[in-house]
């Protein structure tokens, strides 16, 4: 029987809609080989198949998703807005109580007029998901960070300049963690 000699990878994807924060938490999961975890199918699924007005259902599934995957040693990537401090120390906790390490990433777009274009005219990938509009982002409640995140600013970048800086991001935390 072979054994997993390191241990998996929570990469906890923050940002609002239209960052690119989904773009990028794909890429990442096609580059690093990770299970990939939208939290918007998820919800869509819960309204489509349950019927249901979705709260905080979609997080607490995709927690123990994320769980089940980091125990038996996979990495994951989350991808969710994951707008407040509760959500965010929850997903670290999923690491933790899996004995994975934690990556917290937030992808912004510091260009208010791009962000605003890009969430104006961007369709939906996910069957049946209702994009929100400008205004609904604009006043989202979203915290501060009070941990240091790798932040990746989109405005005016391709997306491998992007991908690019995510990794090396990321290849800089293993560095000093001497992962």
């Amino acid at each position: 029987m072979t054994q997993v000699s390191a241990s998996p990878t929570l990469y906890i994807f923050s940002g609002l809609p239209g960052t690119g924060k989904s773009t990028l938490a794909q890429r990442l999961a096609s580059r690093t080989g990770a299970m990939y975890l939208r939290i918007d199918t998820v919800e869509q699924a819960l309204r489509d198949v349950c019927g249901i007005r979705v709260e905080g259902e979609g997080y607490r599934l995709g927690y123990r998703i994320a769980r089940d995957n980091l125990l038996i040693g996979n990495d994951v990537v989350a991808d969710s807005c994951n707008p407040i401090e509760l959500t965010r120390g929850e997903w670290r906790a999923v690491a933790a109580q899996s004995g994975a390490h934690a990556i917290d990433i937030e992808i912004v777009c510091s260009d208010q007029n791009e962000h605003r274009l890009r969430v104006e005219t961007r369709t939906s990938d996910v069957p049946g998901l209702k994009l929100p509009s400008w205004r609904a982002i604009v006043e989202r409640e979203y915290h501060l960070w009070s941990a240091n995140p790798i932040t990746i600013d989109t405005a005016g970048k391709s997306v491998d300049l992007c991908v690019d800086e995510l990794l090396l991001g990321v290849a800089g935390l293993a560095l000093d963690s001497g992962a």
